[in-house]
């Protein structure tokens, strides 16, 4: 059976859809460049040539996640009333509505970018920007400083309790959405 040949970037595409099911099915330690190999149907150069080593591809992943949620993010801006219960309402929407497309995959993902110093740097970078992206959209409802960086911390310590329990099904969508946005409307008006 003759192989498609694709272009590098539907290559790319094709890897990263391959791990997030290879993830799905089997967990985030299953998740090789070797195993990503066999089950993409290419050889293992193919895989190399895209990513260096196994962090590179975890990376990647959550690279491709991030981007997806601030896509999710800008999509619920753009129908959400320009009021802060609105706006709460929009990152809320998207942040728990992003876990959920994901799935419980993410969370081994999660897992093994705190594994190095490298890869949480990763996240971390991240995490800073949006945090920063939300901190703008709430901005019109604060002091001129926006919310603090502690205020952001412990909303997106919830927001990700609150998406992790959607996930598995100890909340429903609308109890975690709810309490969030509850959250963050209360966050920026102590603000």
């Amino acid at each position: 059976m003759a192989r498609t040949r694709l272009s590098r970037s539907d290559r790319y595409t094709q890897l990263i859809e391959v791990s997030w099911a290879l993830v799905r099915a089997e967990g985030a330690d299953a998740l090789t460049l070797g195993r990503l190999a066999e089950h993409a149907g290419v050889a293992k150069p193919v895989v190399y040539s895209h990513f260096a080593s196994r962090a590179e591809l975890l990376a990647a992943l959550f690279t491709e996640f991030d981007a997806r949620q601030a896509a999710m993010l800008e999509q619920s801006l753009d129908s959400a009333p320009m009021t802060v219960r609105g706006r709460a309402q929009a990152i809320a929407d998207s942040y728990v509505g992003c876990a959920l497309a994901q799935g419980s995959e993410l969370t081994g993902v999660l897992a093994a970018l705190e594994g190095s110093p490298e890869l949480e740097q990763v996240k971390r970078t991240a995490e800073r920007a949006y945090f920063e992206r939300c901190r703008d959209i709430l901005r019109p409802f604060t002091d001129a400083d926006g919310m603090s960086t502690p205020s952001l911390t412990a909303v997106f310590g919830a927001a990700d309790a609150l998406s992790q329990g959607a996930v598995s099904g100890v909340l429903t969508p609308g109890e975690a959405i709810g309490e969030l946005t509850d959250l963050i409307v209360s966050a920026v008006d102590r603000s």
